[in-house]
């Protein structure tokens, strides 16, 4: 059994969980560059967090943002998945809310905080979900770039019975030279299982939580259920 991780993982995290009798190879995709953006006043923003790549360059650009909830002006923190939550946490912050995807979070933002006004920092290819969402609402939202994410495009000939997938433009990138059927197709999350449906009709495995354990156990489940 082959199966093809499309970004770099720990193979002794994999092996793990995965045992010794599935064969895993990790391409690389996609390849991201922080950008340098000058730190501005984050007064009166909510700040929302879609990837701990998101996070990452916020802080190495020297935004601080004021947690201090007693504070009239303080920076409420809006994030999904539990990565970024934990990214945040690495930087000394905490999170307002942790939502699942960029849709459910959308939601919550037009049912339960249309008076609030938002700065989105996220990568050049983030989707489209709240820009789309919020401004028909009347909501203030506006995404700062602070990084560059590039589809790679690699051409892969060797043959997976199953492929991984963590991002739309994974998806993206991986479907421009190389075909998805007759594999078994998992991935992280609905989003990216929205992207994986642009390129085909099979049967998509969605992970319930966006992280990785999520997705390992998805794949134990499968293979076990498989050879009953």
């Amino acid at each position: 059994m082959k199966i093809l991780f499309t970004k770099n993982i720990d193979q002794t995290i994999i092996s793990k969980k995965l045992g010794e009798d599935i064969s895993v190879d990790c391409i690389e995709v996609i390849k991201t560059q922080p950008l340098k953006v000058s730190p501005f006043d984050l007064k009166n923003y909510s700040l929302i967090f879609t990837s701990v790549n998101g996070v990452s360059s916020f802080f190495e650009n020297g935004f601080k943002p004021n947690e201090d909830f007693t504070a009239k002006n303080y920076n409420k923190i809006y994030c999904v998945g539990e990565k970024t939550k934990k990214e945040l946490r690495k930087h000394g912050f905490g999170t307002f809310k942790v939502l699942r995807n960029a849709e459910v979070l959308s939601g919550f933002i037009i049912g339960k905080c249309q008076h609030e006004q938002f700065l989105h920092f996220c990568g050049n290819l983030a989707i489209n979900v709240l820009d789309k969402d919020l401004p028909l609402q009347n909501i203030k939202y506006k995404k700062v770039t602070v990084y560059n994410t590039e589809e790679i495009n690699p051409l892969i000939t060797e043959k997976y019975h199953a492929a991984v997938f963590f991002s739309p433009s994974g998806v993206r990138s991986f479907a421009k030279q190389n075909s998805l059927e007759n594999m078994n197709l998992f991935s992280i999350g609905e989003t990216t299982s929205g992207e994986l449906r642009n390129y085909t009709q099979g049967k998509i495995f969605t992970s319930e939580n966006n992280d990785l354990v999520s997705v390992l156990d998805m794949i134990v489940k499968f293979y076990k259920n498989k050879q009953i």
